[in-house]
């Protein structure tokens, strides 16, 4: 398995380009199907869960699925410009007034990992691949930590996978059961192509290429978002932008989304499957109940609702829960920013932390 191209235990560098080509296009038709089918239902973030719905039953289905990170970075460079597009004068200003949500944050990466590091020795993981599984995001990351220090990385790879699909899929449907959301009232994707000017097109297209290859040359986490985000924030903080990237892109992005992570679980055999998602079941459990714990707690401190903090410290991935802010009309870009700093925390921090401690080790997993 590579982690840029991962297609279950086979490896998609490896494939021929028709037979690529042909994984790829069935992926991204499934997933078109089911988030058509979960937007014709009214429901929230429909085209990025239905695509996540419909090729995890494909993938476990056997059907010949592959997901691409290749794709998915462009798709998500439009999902940062979009992001960037919400932050405004006024929600800058907020920032400083953020430190309440940032500690908790800080609280949140340190405690959990912590806490399902245990949870998975006690399972029988080795330590490495327990680590690597314990971090609250930085999927391909930690696969490649795992890789690394001979860690089991399909676990891994799995584990996370199985956690961000598990939170795309409760908090969502939770804030519908909790009245928190209406579904009669969807936030619109975005405007149509003919409505937005040719200039402006032209200037958050540049601003999303320069902000994705600047982000990338610079080594910064979760590049294809982060740049583009930050390149269109100020773009839209300054005046030179107004608008958002049209509808349809925003829901090509989220099917891309969703079949990529859906396309994971293909090829693998399924009694793996339903004893790593039992696994990531527990631990997702756990670590959502410490969202809402710490989400309660900075509540009292910081001018934010408490559907934007739960999707701040929520355990899944950065352009998921942008994604599920955007669709349910909170403060998106309080999530995406400290999705961010978490990413950081988890790529950065983290893997240095736990390598000195390991590094003396002939064999980590022992």
């Amino acid at each position: 398995m590579t982690v840029r191209d991962a297609a279950g235990p086979a490896t998609a560098a490896a494939l021929p380009r028709r037979t690529w080509a042909f994984r790829l296009a069935v992926t991204f038709l499934v997933g078109a199907i089911g988030g058509w089918l979960f937007d014709l239902a009214n429901l929230p973030l429909a085209w990025m869960i239905g695509a996540l719905v419909f090729s995890t039953v494909a993938s476990v289905a056997g059907l010949p699925m592959i997901a691409s990170q290749k794709v998915r970075q462009p798709l998500i460079a439009i999902i940062g410009v979009m992001l960037g597009a919400q932050f405004t004068p006024e929600m800058a200003a907020q920032i400083p007034e953020w430190w309440a949500s940032v500690l908790a944050l800080l609280v949140y990466v340190g405690a959990s990992t912590s806490m399902l590091y245990v949870y998975f020795r006690r399972l029988g993981h080795g330590p490495v691949t327990s680590y690597c599984a314990a971090t609250p995001g930085g999927l391909n990351e930690m696969v490649l930590v795992a890789q690394e220090m001979r860690g089991d990385y399909l676990t891994v790879a799995l584990v996370h996978a199985s956690r961000v699909l598990m939170t795309v899929l409760i908090v969502p449907f939770g804030f519908i059961a909790l009245g928190l959301y209406d579904q009669g009232s969807r936030v619109p994707l975005g405007v149509d192509f003919g409505d937005i000017p040719l200039d402006e097109a032209a200037i958050l297209t540049a601003g999303g290429i320069a902000g994705f290859f600047g982000a990338k040359a610079l080594k910064i986490p979760a590049a294809a978002l982060t740049g583009p985000m930050v390149v269109s924030a100020v773009l839209h903080l300054v005046g030179v932008s107004t608008v958002a990237p049209p509808g349809p892109l925003v829901a090509a992005a989220q099917v891309v989304v969703g079949s990529t992570l859906g396309a994971r679980f293909a090829g693998v055999p399924i009694r793996r499957i339903l004893r790593l998602v039992l696994h990531s079941l527990g631990s997702t459990a756990l670590m959502i109940s410490l969202t809402i714990l710490l989400a309660a707690a900075a509540s009292a401190f910081v001018d934010a609702s408490i559907p934007a903090l739960v999707l701040a410290l929520a355990p899944g991935g950065l352009a998921e829960m942008s994604l599920i802010a955007l669709a349910l009309g909170v403060e998106a870009a309080f999530v995406a920013g400290h999705h961010v700093i978490r990413i950081t925390l988890v790529v950065l921090v983290m893997p240095t932390i736990f390598r000195r401690r390991f590094n003396s080790r002939t064999s980590p997993e022992s």
